[in-house]
């Protein structure tokens, strides 16, 4: 069977697939991998470092997805991307699939069997394919450390001739993967760090990286959602969240928002007038734009300041790193489809609830059902 890896051609989308290592993996599992000629350059890696391991080089889409099986990316296909996909191909990328509903319709138009890493379950099995987790990983890393140059005071504690400067004051609201990497990195740079989390299970994960956990107390399972995701908690519990979050942000030099339920709007965390209680030259950082934001004011893929406060809307952080950001992502993503290839090819057992529970579409049929709600189907 023949695995195409695609260059990428959204913005700002500096990530790749498969890097050379995986597809040695890919090779040894009995593919054939085609890969674009300049789909590794924006990771640092050339079209001679792939064919050195065996990848065959194409020079553009039309010529490598002729009779191309499997398709691999990073970023959801575009419509122009998706005309050009042979009919009955499976197709891997990281797709939010109740958002990107015009992608579902084409992608079964053309019975694709199509997954997203997205979907991937978060059971101790799929933890090496979650490539949630390893781009989370590198964003509550790089959050920290945009934060950390949008202040105008130090992170650490410093004792100078001149003085004692105190050490900067950082809340992390979420505390999933995103949220604990930034409280290691923050804890790192010297700050003194706070962190809030709708789970209550989360408190000894955050103890013991040296944050002080803000608790909101409940009687229920409040916020405790399935794998290990939050989920949408009750309007009393909402209220009593954003006056214990009111009271902290307003301490705070550096905000960073983690908080996303996967395919949903980003749950508000921050309105305005939280925004106006802060410091003039506090900063905050949220890693939930691309649903919108956790902070009422946050303008997607902007920087803009409000009142003296610097709101940071990058998008896709992890692209930023992309030399690690790719090398992860390859991993998750050759880990997940050797997991399906058996003897050279593609053993889809329905099953499986990795394979079944990462698919959205398959002969024609949505098979996410989420995402067939969202269709109206």
């Amino acid at each position: 069977m023949i695995a195409a890896v695609l260059k990428e051609i959204t913005p700002d989308e500096n990530r790749v697939a498969a890097t050379p290592q995986t597809v040695k993996d890919l090779i040894k599992s009995g593919l054939t991998i085609r890969v674009e000629s300049g789909a590794g350059d924006a990771s640092y890696i050339s079209d001679g470092d792939y064919k050195n391991v065996g990848a065959e080089i194409f020079p553009d889409p039309s010529s490598i997805l002729k009779d191309a099986d499997i398709i691999l990316k990073v970023a959801p296909a575009t419509k122009e991307e998706i005309d050009k996909f042979p009919d009955n191909a499976a197709y891997i990328s990281l797709c939010q699939t109740t958002r990107e509903l015009e992608l579902v319709k084409l992608l079964n138009n053309k019975k694709i069997t199509g997954f997203s890493m997205h979907l991937i379950p978060r059971t101790t099995l799929a933890q090496s394919m979650d490539a949630l987790s390893s781009q989370a990983n590198i964003a509550g890393y790089k959050s920290v450390l945009i934060g950390a140059s949008h202040l105008p005071v130090y992170m650490p504690l410093l004792m100078t001739a001149a003085g004692t400067i105190p050490p900067a004051k950082v809340l992390i609201l979420g505390a999933g993967v995103a949220g604990l990497q930034a409280i290691a990195t923050a804890k790192r740079l010297g700050a003194q760090v706070e962190a809030f989390d709708v789970r209550p299970e989360v408190k000894e994960q955050v103890e013991s990286l040296g944050a002080k956990f803000v608790e909101v107390e409940s009687d229920n399972d409040d916020g405790v959602g399935e794998g290990g995701y939050a989920k949408e908690t009750s309007e009393d519990y909402k209220n009593r969240q954003q006056q214990k979050i009111k009271e902290h942000i307003a301490k705070s030099n550096l905000v960073i928002t983690t908080a996303l339920i996967p395919g949903r709007p980003a749950p508000l965390l921050i309105p305005r007038d939280m925004v106006e209680g802060m410091k003039p030259g506090s900063a905050i950082v949220d890693l939930a734009s691309e649903n919108g934001g956790n902070c009422e004011l946050t303008k997607p893929g902007e920087i803009i300041l409000h009142n003296g406060v610097k709101i940071d809307g990058t998008l896709n952080l992890p692209a930023t790193m992309q030399i690690h950001a790719s090398q992860l992502y390859a991993k998750n993503v050759s880990t997940f489809l050797t997991y399906m290839v058996k003897d050279g090819n593609l053993d889809l057992n329905l099953d499986d609830e990795i394979i079944s529970g990462s698919m959205f579409t398959h002969n024609g049929q949505v098979t996410h059902e989420p995402t067939s709600k969202a269709l109206g189907d």
